[in-house]
């Protein structure tokens, strides 16, 4: 069992995490090569989607043949950071302009099916690449792909 799953206190101000990135092969190497870059869009707006719960990112992306599935593990500052704990939170897709560097939903929260935590990190700058691992098996594998790409 995953610790992150037990531990349902968010990631701490200014602290570094490892933390983990669902993608595809083919993504995973341009992510290699050049960076994560930020995403256009998603639940928690534009940014990089991680979390300290590799079950959530081995669900990623949903609806991919699991044998071409890559989990990017980096290591993170999250910075300031501001708990997302609701569909529709004022701050929802406007953290960053706040003075937020990192948003996170808690697990079993009601923000995504599969009642795992998310983050969301705004500068691709705060994340840097450790190696790259196999997805751990998913088992019933329901789950919300909002902005986690």
């Amino acid at each position: 069992m995953s610790s992150a799953r037990v531990d349902r206190k968010g990631p701490e101000d200014g602290v570094t995490y490892v933390m983990y990135h669902g993608t595809t092969s083919a993504n995973a190497r341009l992510i290699l090569a050049s960076g994560f870059r930020q995403s256009s869009g998603g639940m928690l707006g534009p940014g990089v989607y991680l979390s300290r719960d590799l079950d959530k990112a081995s669900r990623y992306p949903i609806d991919h043949p699991e044998d071409d599935r890559v989990v990017i593990r980096v290591r993170v500052n999250v910075g300031k950071v501001k708990a997302i704990d609701r569909q529709n939170h004022p701050l929802q897709k406007t953290w960053h302009d706040h003075g937020y560097d990192t948003a996170w939903v808690p697990p079993n929260c009601g923000m995504v099916k599969s009642g795992l935590e998310e983050n969301c990190v705004w500068d691709p700058k705060r994340i840097t690449i450790i190696d790259t691992i196999k997805p751990k098996p998913v088992q019933g594998a329901g789950g919300s792909a909002w902005g986690y790409r």
